[in-house]
């Protein structure tokens, strides 16, 4: 399953459960864990919160660094920033994590 298949789950209202591959989230998601993301709803994106998102044209499964009112500052748990996006661009949080 690729993320525009995951992204349209979730948008239907559907929890998803996937195996994200790389480094970037290391400490809070090992590579090739089993996270389980639930689609947000009304709630609000919380500093902290891990989200399935999209950022300048790429998906992650990245955390929320930083918000400034109706925007989200994205990045991996290893220091780096994606960029800043909006609230439709945030499709889920993750819920759980486990190997």
């Amino acid at each position: 399953m690729n993320w525009i298949q995951h992204v349209g789950k979730l948008q239907a209202g559907e929890t998803i459960k996937f195996r994200p591959k790389g480094p970037s989230m290391s400490g809070k998601v090992e590579s090739g864990q089993l996270c389980t993301v639930a689609p947000y709803g009304e709630s609000p994106p919380e500093l902290g919160d891990i989200v399935m998102c999209k950022v300048q044209g790429s998906f992650y499964l990245h955390l929320i660094k930083a918000i400034n009112g109706d925007k989200y500052q994205i990045g991996n748990n290893r220091g780096h920033i994606n960029g800043w996006t909006s609230r439709n661009c945030i499709y889920g949080k993750c819920v759980k994590v486990e190997n």
